[in-house]
């Protein structure tokens, strides 16, 4: 089931589960990516707050799968900073594999956060964000057109 991120910003909470289990890991991704925060899902409120992020808090994430590491870019000038490892690891909201962003070797300041993702169409990833094993939160990636 192939969904554009515009279609997850208007999915409930239940929704965004179902297309999460029910996609496949994907491969590692390559390169940048734009990041679309997914809170309060399935509300009036979901967009204002994925813009409200976007400007002011994350913009995405930067994969080198040949060094197993992303960035995240953040703040509202695009600073690529809080390193994570990446690996396909179990899920664990289904047990099932799933790509691993793991910072809890990597930074200090979010050693306790763990996100999964899946790719639910071609270059785009729905993730899951953990903190310790309380799940807070959903984005989406979404990497752009190869260059010809």
């Amino acid at each position: 089931m192939a969904v554009t991120v515009a279609e997850m910003l208007k999915m409930s909470q239940a929704q965004l589960d179902d297309l999460f289990t029910q996609s496949p890991t994907g491969e590692i991704p390559s390169g940048e990516a734009k990041g679309t925060a997914i809170i309060a899902p399935g509300t009036t409120y979901t967009q204002d707050m994925a813009n409200f992020v976007n400007h002011f808090a994350w913009q995405g994430k930067i994969f080198d799968p040949a060094k197993g590491i992303l960035r995240n870019k953040i703040l509202p000038f695009g600073l690529n900073a809080i390193i994570a490892k990446v690996y396909k690891g179990q899920s664990w909201m289904d047990g099932k594999e799933c790509i691993v962003l793991d910072y809890s070797e990597t930074s200090l300041v979010a050693h306790w956060v763990r996100d999964e993702i899946r790719e639910v169409a071609p270059r785009i990833y729905l993730g899951k964000v953990y903190l310790g094993k309380k799940r807070l939160i959903d984005f989406a990636l979404e990497f752009p057109a190869p260059v010809s």
